[in-house]
């Protein structure tokens, strides 16, 4: 069928429809025709059986040539169409927690928590499909209720849900998501009593330390020492390197780039732990403590079973953590480290992790007390100059009779 076009007005477009068989009348269609961004674009308006004539469509178009120059007005149908296309790739580009997942991840690999993020992201797989708009604190809940039942520890549960919580956090900051409002979600963490501090007695450490010197491992050995000579953290170990060694200043720089807090951070060297670090044998590895081919170690799980068992430490007993406390636990009970200096040896970002270890150091204050009731026993019992009054002169004033 062959259509009949015209142009009546400018602007205006019309598609004639000639009359055809059982008894379809003549029709006409009115479309508008405009140039938006160079591009030419038409928009269908509608039949004249409908209503539509040339007034109406030049109406219409005066409303268009309006909506262009001030910003307003009704929505073309080209405008409308592309509102909608935008929706849809809005709706297609919502994140899911795999998504912010997935960008946590990159922009966190190689830090020493890396590897247990992963391991708590496995307990975030039923999750990980869903908007993080649609996120509640009904499904905070249920995780918690899940990783319960399961026999989770409560420490467990909060690393998990508190990964859950950075990942939002972390996506929201960087714009690929709007921090839901506490309202819709909010995590109930459980209280964790993590007051635990695992020491050994200094003839467990002797033991321990003819074990370490009797394994086939002579590198995982001397990492296991220099745990409790420095008291760093297992990931600082793990990334210490042989530039991050000051031997004339006698320091080891705890690189922010892989420290827990981020912040760079320098640990004395004692002559002990110079020792242990002289007797390593090195590689091509920039790495001090390097694992298979060179590269970073991520646990030592089988070597500190192997330790431990051999050294008969106590069940539970995690080697390098709970050498880290034994080396906190002897400085704080010496006496000699306040709780501030044991901060910054810890490199604890504040005192409160610290104050674990005061009740140590208060110990060794009243051991300082003693000291005095000492001295004054024997001030007490010494024999007098003088006896101006038949007795023994106390300092604070009062007598002790002779026998």
């Amino acid at each position: 069928m062959a259509y009949k076009y015209a142009t009546p007005a400018p602007g205006i477009r019309t598609r004639e429809h000639p009359t055809r068989k059982h008894g379809v009348r003549r029709d006409t269609y009115f479309m508008l025709r405009y140039t938006v961004d160079g591009k030419q674009r038409s928009e269908g308006l509608g039949w004249a059986t409908q209503g539509w004539t040339l007034a109406k469509a030049q109406a219409e178009l005066f409303k268009l040539k309006e909506a262009a120059r001030t910003g307003e007005g009704p929505a073309t149908l080209a405008e409308k169409r592309e509102q909608a296309r935008r929706v849809r790739e809005a709706e297609q580009n919502k994140p899911t927690v795999r998504k912010l997942w997935d960008f946590f991840q990159q922009a966190h690999a190689g830090r020493p928590n890396s590897p247990t993020d992963a391991s708590n992201a496995k307990h975030l797989a039923h999750l990980m499909d869903t908007l993080v708009e649609d996120l509640r604190t009904a499904d905070a809940d249920a995780l918690r209720r899940s990783l319960e039942a399961q026999g989770k520890s409560a420490q467990t549960v909060k690393h998990v849900m508190g990964l859950l919580k950075r990942i939002i956090s972390y996506g929201a900051k960087r714009g690929l998501c709007t921090m839901p409002d506490i309202s819709r979600l909010h995590f109930d963490m459980p209280k964790v009593d993590n007051i635990r501090t695992e020491c050994l007695t200094p003839e467990q450490v002797q033991i321990l330390f003819q074990v370490l010197d009797d394994d086939e491992d002579q590198n995982l050995a001397a990492l296991t020492k220099l745990a409790l000579l420095t008291g760093m953290r297992r990931g600082a170990l793990f990334n210490l390197e042989w530039r991050d060694l000051d031997w004339r200043e006698g320091l080891i720089t705890l690189r922010g780039s892989v420290a827990k807090s981020g912040k760079t951070a320098l640990i004395p060297l004692g002559e002990c732990a110079r020792i242990v670090l002289l007797g390593v044998q090195r590689t091509e590895s920039p790495l001090v403590f390097p694992g298979k081919n060179g590269g970073r170690r991520v646990n030592i799980h089988r070597f500190s079973e192997r330790i431990c068992k051999r050294a008969h430490l106590p069940e539970g007993f995690r080697l390098l953590h709970g050498l880290r406390h034994t080396f906190a636990s002897w400085l704080a009970s010496s006496g000699e480290v306040d709780i501030y200096l044991l901060q910054k040896l810890l490199t604890h970002s504040s005192t409160q992790m610290t104050q674990r270890y005061s009740h140590l150091a208060d110990e060794a204050k009243r051991r300082g007390a003693g000291v005095m009731d000492k001295y004054m026993r024997l001030a007490v019992n010494a024999e007098p100059v003088t006896e101006p009054t038949g007795g023994k002169v106390l300092p604070f004033g009062g007598k002790i009779k002779r026998n």
